[in-house]
C-alpha cells in the first residue's frame, strides 16, 4: 500500500509534467484519447511503484513510465505496425513550433505549410527517431534524461538524434519545405 506522502509526491510529479507526458503520448500513439489513456495508465503505474522509486531524475522516471505505457498500447493495437501516424490536424506541430509574427499573408501561409509538413514527416519517421526528437526538441530533455527515459546509452541517443534530424531534414528538403544544403 502506498503511503499518503508517496501519493502526494506522485500527484505533484504527474501534475507538474502532465503536458510533457500527454505530448509524448500523443506523438507516440497518434491519438489524443489514446494519449490520455496512456498517461492515466502511467499515473497508476507510478502510484504503485512510488515506494520503490530510488531517487534521481523524477521527470525522466515519470516520462519513462509514460513511454512504456504508450509502447504497451502500441503493441496491443497492432503488433506488426512499425510506424504510427500522427493526427491529420496540421495544428499538431504548432504546439512546439514558434509562431510566425509575419505581417504578410504569404509568409504566414508558407510558415503554416512548413509546420504542416514537419508534423507529417515527423509522424512518418520510425519510432526510435521520432521519440528522441520529441523528447529533445519538444520536451527539451537533456541527452542524459533521454537516455534515462529510453534506458539506452547516451551515445545511442546522440546517434538516433542525429539520424532522426537528418531523415527529417531530407524529407523536408525533398518536399520543398527546406532548401537543399550546399554541396549535396
Amino acid at each position: 500500500m502506498m503511503s499518503a506522502g508517496n501519493r502526494a509526491v506522485v500527484d505533484e510529479l504527474a501534475l507538474r509534467h502532465l503536458d510533457a507526458a500527454y505530448n509524448l503520448g500523443r506523438w507516440l500513439l497518434g491519438s489524443e484519447q489514446d494519449a490520455a489513456d496512456a498517461v492515466h495508465d502511467a499515473y497508476l503505474r507510478a502510484a504503485r511503484a512510488a515506494d520503490t522509486y530510488a531517487g534521481g531524475n523524477a521527470r525522466a522516471w515519470w516520462l519513462a513510465i509514460v513511454r512504456n505505457c504508450c509502447l504497451a498500447r502500441l503493441a496491443v493495437r497492432n503488433k506488426e505496425r512499425k510506424n504510427v501516424a500522427i493526427d491529420d490536424n496540421p495544428v499538431a506541430a504548432e504546439r512546439w513550433m514558434p509562431r510566425a509574427e509575419a505581417d504578410e499573408v504569404e509568409e504566414r501561409v508558407d510558415s503554416s505549410r512548413r509546420r504542416e509538413l514537419i508534423a507529417v514527416h515527423l509522424g512518418n519517421l520510425p519510432e526510435i527517431f521520432r521519440e528522441v526528437l520529441i523528447l529533445r526538441e519538444m520536451e527539451e530533455l537533456s541527452y542524459r534524461e533521454i537516455a534515462d527515459v529510453l534506458e539506452t546509452p547516451i551515445g545511442t541517443v546522440m546517434s538516433r538524434l542525429a539520424r532522426g534530424r537528418a531523415l527529417l531534414q531530407k524529407a523536408l528538403t525533398d518536399d520543398g519545405a527546406l532548401e537543399a544544403p550546399h554541396g549535396l
